[in-house]
């Protein structure tokens, strides 16, 4: 039986209290605490159902049929299973008695459903100029940071970047589970692989950029920089690779850098803390940080641009755009937009030259 085949037929026998939260598209991620207890996110807000499995026998056997259908085991001895399941969703989960409330899953899904900077604009998730901006930046080639907390949109972002590169590139994308569904003519896609059950045949993200590195790409994608592999992406984004993009936890730009500053330390290299610093000072050319708000809505907060250190060692970091306005309507939906600071970026110089129009509104207004 296949591996499609044997997870229909989990779905079927096994997930049947879930089946309709698993078809219904406006559920993004279904959370189990245990077998009477199964919360779901929705438009970004968590909401409690009333569903639940018989006992915990039963959501037992699902989780072990569903690590059955992926060629996994979860037991006593390997109590967690991380896996990413036939139809692409992504599942995690924490068995007793690690997990106390009884055995915990969560099943984050992703849709194929294609974005565009022009479905951010209409969703208020960034402004027309905003979108322009990073349009630019994209035909550029600058080295871009996609930053933000879990759930806040960061692998969207990064797709919807990726499908500005200019024609005629190579793109290499490099994930962990493959999330990125990218419109382009020319792409490769790398997966990583799991060690066996005798901890053998691992192939990580360091991996997949190493051989990246050989097989002349213009453009590397990480989708999520978590890893030793930031330092070989900073060696990248050093070494004539423009337009590299990758994401991170963090909740501000500085956040973003020190992070990537810290997972490049793991790499082990050789290498002294001011050069390191100074290397990924000068591989990111901008941060863009976004969020998901109070009112369950994602949107870009905060652009800024990286210029090397403060005078007291800090990673200098201007902001260009930032949300501004806090302001919710009748429904409690948060009205602000992500605005100019009125502070140009410093290759404005490099824009004109190449005869693109752009001119930011609030520069415009401060120097009238």
């Amino acid at each position: 039986m296949s591996e499609n085949n044997i997870f229909e037929n989990t779905l079927k026998n096994f997930l049947s209290p879930i089946v309709d939260l698993l078809e219904d598209e406006s559920v993004s991620e279904i959370m189990i605490n245990g077998h009477d207890k199964i919360w779901v996110e929705k438009s970004g807000k968590i909401i409690k159902t009333e569903k639940k499995f018989a006992d915990e026998d039963s959501l037992r056997a699902a989780v072990n049929n569903i690590a059955q259908s992926v060629g996994r085991k979860i037991n006593d001895k390997e109590p967690r299973l991380d896996a990413r399941l036939p139809n692409g969703y992504r599942i995690h989960v924490v068995i007793p008695p690690c997990a106390r409330n009884g055995t915990t899953v969560s099943i984050r899904k992703f849709f194929s459903t294609s974005m565009t900077l022009k479905d951010y604009i209409g969703l208020n998730a960034m402004t027309v100029e905003v979108a322009q901006f990073l349009d630019i930046a994209m035909k550029l080639g600058k080295n871009i940071l996609v930053s933000g907390g879990t759930g806040s949109g960061k692998t969207t972002l990064l797709g919807v970047l990726c499908e500005r590169v200019p024609k005629g590139q190579r793109i290499i994308v490099i994930e962990d589970s493959t999330e990125l569904s990218i419109e382009y003519e020319h792409v490769v896609f790398f997966e990583t692989r799991i060690e066996n059950e005798e901890g053998e045949l691992e192939v990580s993200i360091e991996d997949l950029l190493k051989s990246s590195l050989r097989l002349r790409p213009d453009r590397i994608i990480v989708g999520e920089v978590r890893g030793s592999e930031a330092f070989h992406l900073v060696q990248a984004m050093n070494t004539g690779h423009k337009g590299c993009l990758g994401t991170v936890h963090a909740n501000t730009a500085i956040d973003a850098m020190v992070r990537l500053e810290a997972l490049s330390q793991g790499a082990g290299a050789k290498i002294s803390e001011k050069a390191l610093r100074h290397q990924v000072a000068s591989a990111v050319d901008l941060v863009v940080q976004v969020s998901r708000l109070s009112d369950g809505s994602r949107k870009l907060v905060e652009v800024s641009e990286v210029l090397g250190f403060t005078q007291d060692n800090d990673y200098n970091i201007k902001q260009l755009y930032t949300l501004q306005d806090f302001n919710r309507d009748q429904e409690g939906k948060i009205l602000g937009q992500i605005e100019p600071t009125g502070q140009e970026p410093s290759f404005m110089k490099e824009i004109k030259d190449l005869g693109i129009q752009f001119k930011s509104k609030k520069v415009l207004k401060k120097a009238a």
